[in-house]
């Protein structure tokens, strides 16, 4: 397991980060980045078997953001994990700069590009088909946004991968409730979610998304044979900052100097 005070702390600075990351890019998607903070921190904390000195070794884990917005959440992640200068942070959707504002893999750590929503999960049964195919030990994760599975092709891919017996998967859902035009059950009401994945013949676990323990738990739990996991992560949009915390309006706008003063004094209050 990894150590949960540790994965704690790497949540509070991927948050911190992430705030000034948007407001000096007047950038957007905070809202999701923090959603997904203490996710990302659990995986980056311990679950993940990867080397930050080694980024492409061949038998590491493989993570698909299959929700690409949520980048500066990710790069702060992987800068605090040791895979780059935290101070390289500061270059996040400037000119020239690797750090775009959807996940780019030309930075030390990401294997894929991401963006266009509904893909990830098509790439990280690829992933796991191929490291089955190569009996290499490494599995795929891929994290998708609730709003995201509104979309047929990851349907696709959850048809594809219990057929393929990719046990060596687990797919993992931020599902904060809220996607770009309004809350997901009225744009799209995805109940009953758990179920829907295990009638695809997926292993479903259902944990609070903020919950450090119950995540490490179930992402490091030995799978069940041929079946690939989805872990349905109940999580609030804009979490750790009371003022964005289920608001639409965090999917889109950057806190400007007084609201980051506020958000980050938030969240170093709850550490």
């Amino acid at each position: 397991m990894p150590n949960i005070e540790a994965t704690k702390e790497l949540a509070r600075r991927i948050r911190e980060d992430a705030l000034r990351m948007v407001h000096a890019a007047n950038a957007s998607h905070i809202g999701t980045g923090l959603s997904m903070a203490d996710i990302l921190a659990v995986l980056y904390g311990g679950v993940l078997r990867v080397d930050p000195k080694r980024p492409a070794w061949s038998d590491r884990d493989r993570l698909v953001m299959s929700k690409g917005h949520g980048a500066a959440a990710l790069y702060a992640a992987l800068a605090n994990a040791g895979f780059f200068e935290v101070a390289r942070l500061d270059t996040f959707c400037q000119d020239g700069t690797a750090l775009a504002g959807h996940v780019s893999h030309h930075v030390p750590g990401v294997d894929f590009s991401t963006g266009s929503l509904g893909h990830g999960l098509s790439l990280a049964c690829g992933v796991a088909l191929g490291l089955k195919v190569d009996a290499r030990a490494g599995r795929a994760f891929a994290i998708l946004s609730d709003g995201e599975c509104d979309e047929g092709s990851i349907w696709e891919a959850a048809l594809f991968a219990p057929h393929h017996k990719l046990d060596n998967l687990v797919a993992i859902v931020d599902y904060n409730k809220i996607q770009s035009f309004g809350s997901v059950k009225e744009v799209l009401d995805l109940e009953p979610f758990a179920d829907k994945w295990a009638a695809f013949r997926w292993d479903v676990e259902v944990v609070d998304g903020h919950d450090h323990e119950a995540l490490a738990r179930v992402l490091e739990a030995a799978p069940k044979a041929g079946r690939p996991r989805a872990v349905i992560a109940h999580t609030v949009k804009g979490k750790g900052v009371e003022f964005m915390e289920g608001k639409l309006l965090w999917h889109y706008k950057a806190p400007d100097a007084e609201q980051l003063r506020a958000a980050l004094d938030q969240v170093r209050g709850s550490s």
